[in-house]
């Protein structure tokens, strides 16, 4: 093969590969899927919360930790809920039947409606991206409810916001633990990386990529994120990359 032919055919490979790299769930279009197949084949035997880290039995029953209280909600505090790390309201505003609706978005009163339903029923994207199990994670319910669609951010001056879980939610802003941020840059940042519809902010994304750098992966996270690709289809290699430095195997 010339030279030439040789060079193009290369550069046609590591562009196929870059988008390979990049591409995220192409697999499960639905919520609902996506939540079973995590209770089942992903934290079948890692009944765990995210943030609180309460154990839960396989009908979503919690064990509260010790101490654990919280200001609102109470009646979710039992439950285990699949929060959004990246919140599906998030990059659903950048979906234009979120905002405006669409013409199959009218119920059976003949009245229309947008938001995210309507972006579920239009969009195939939409529904792609609520459903990658890379983004998704077992809450309390009540602090999914109360962490709402806020940014993650420090919050030096606050007291924790449910008792012994030093989870923190203050304004429009939410401090996670220490133990889950890592976990957290390496989701938000591929879910940057694998949508085009979602933006993170200059703000946003120096404080993911620093907390990339600072805390390192532990073999959950490794083996989630090996369980996930074998089911989804596609690799998170922000995950991939950090347990291979980590001498973690996948």
């Amino acid at each position: 093969m010339p030279l030439l032919k040789k060079t193009a055919f290369g550069l046609i490979l590591a562009f196929a590969a870059g988008l390979a790299a990049a591409a995220g769930n192409t697999q499960i279009e639905s919520f609902n899927q996506a939540k079973k197949t995590l209770e089942r084949e992903v934290y079948q035997d890692h009944r765990i919360t995210f943030y609180c880290q309460a154990p839960f039995d396989s009908r979503k029953n919690i064990t509260l930790p010790a101490g654990f209280t919280t200001p609102k909600h109470e009646k979710r505090a039992h439950r285990i809920e699949w929060e959004h790390v990246v919140p599906a309201e998030n990059f659903g505003r950048a979906f234009s039947e979120w905002r405006d609706g669409a013409d199959v978005c009218v119920d059976n009163k003949g009245r229309n409606f947008k938001g995210r339903k309507c972006a579920e029923k239009a969009n195939r994207e939409y529904r792609l991206m609520q459903s990658d199990l890379y983004n998704l994670y077992p809450a309390i319910g009540a602090v999914n409810a109360l962490r709402s669609n806020y940014n993650y951010a420090l919050l030096p001056d606050v007291p924790p916001t449910f008792g012994s879980c030093p989870m923190k939610v203050s304004g429009n802003r939410a401090e996670p633990p220490e133990y889950t941020r890592g976990a957290i840059a390496r989701t938000t940042l591929y879910m940057a990386e694998s949508y085009p519809k979602y933006r993170l902010s200059s703000q946003q994304r120096q404080l993911m990529e620093a907390w990339n750098r600072m805390y390192k992966p532990d073999e959950w996270e490794c083996l989630r994120a090996k369980r996930i690709a074998r089911i989804q289809g596609n690799e998170n290699h922000f995950v991939t990359e950090a347990c291979r430095a980590a001498g973690i195997r996948q």
